[in-house]
């Protein structure tokens, strides 16, 4: 399905049932006009997760410029500030993120999209999932949903890594290790709604991934098996899209209706893409719940972006 905005310049093109469209037609800058922006975010809502291609043109100032048209950009990291004020390198080097995440739920206030532009690629592999957290929740047999509903959990940066790496007891080479203390060395826990209310839609997704430490008032045991039958139902591959980077390459996904997952099969090469994420607000559940902070003070890291009401 192709879809023509502002004329021919700018088209939609889906690439997934549940999931994911390719943008063409614009050549992204700090410049856009209003109505190709908004044309952009009205996409990124309808298909979760965009994609441009051949934006060569872009460097990390380009990329922050034009973010800045989309949102308020957050410091790169609330825990990581040794690798750059805004921009986050995701890079081999420090670790692969090959778990299944919504970026920085561990803090209250839930980041709104990040958008990861191509740096360097392996020559092979390096491919990026995202999963649709809103038909994740759509699809849930009535009675989990009003199971979920009701249920809370609570986030935390402090995750242990063997439970959600399969090479987790592997060496580590001084870098990883290093970025691993380094993202530990802020202790934040935040206890969010299982179900959320998209702040522009209205949609209710799953906010779940791998900073889920518990939920509340189940023990481990329950809280171990419940998630993975969540998480189960949310990365089905009909509600996921998969994306092969190419040079020039730029996505962004909507934080608030997605996970994703960096697929580790590059062996030894080096990969490495830079994030901006824009600022978010904090969830809101079905019942008009929001989230609370239990540990650490997210401040430094963003302002609480509260965007417009949805309509109806």
């Amino acid at each position: 399905m192709v879809e023509s905005i502002n004329g021919d310049r700018l088209t939609v093109t889906k690439i997934g049932g549940r999931i994911g469209a390719q943008i063409d037609g614009v050549a992204l800058s700090g410049d856009l006009g209003t109505t190709t922006v908004r044309a952009i975010n009205d996409a990124l809502l309808e298909h979760k997760v965009l994609f441009f291609r051949d934006q060569q043109h872009l460097d990390d100032e380009g990329q922050e410029q034009f973010a800045r048209l989309l949102g308020e950009p957050t410091i790169a990291h609330p825990t990581v500030t040794s690798r750059g004020h805004t921009v986050l390198p995701i890079d081999s080097d420090n670790g692969k993120a090959n778990s299944w995440h919504t970026d920085v739920t561990f803090v209250d206030r839930v980041p709104k999209a990040s958008i990861l532009r191509a740096i360097t690629l392996p020559p092979y592999g390096g491919t990026t999932v995202w999963a649709n957290t809103v038909t994740a929740y759509e699809s849930l047999p009535e009675p989990l949903k009003r199971l979920v509903e009701n249920l809370r959990a609570v986030h935390t940066n402090l995750y242990d890594y063997a439970d959600n790496h399969d090479d987790a007891d592997q060496p580590v080479s001084d870098a990883v290790a290093g970025y691993r203390a380094e993202f530990r060395s802020q202790r934040f826990e935040t206890e969010h709604p299982v179900v959320r209310v998209h702040p522009e839609t209205g949609e209710r997704s799953l906010l779940l991934g791998h900073f889920v430490r518990e939920f509340v008032g189940l023990s481990a045991k329950e809280s171990s098996a419940l998630f993975d039958l969540l998480q189960a139902r949310t990365i089905r591959l009909e509600n996921t899209v998969r994306w092969s980077w190419r040079s020039g390459d730029l996505a962004i996904w909507d934080n608030r209706a997605t996970q994703h997952y960096a697929v580790a099969d590059y062996d030894d090469a080096y990969r490495r893409l830079n994030r901006i994420t824009l600022a978010g607000d904090v969830p809101v559940d079905v019942h008009g719940e929001r989230s609370r902070t239990l540990k650490g003070d997210a401040s430094h890291y963003s302002d609480i972006v509260e965007p417009l009401a949805h309509a109806g």
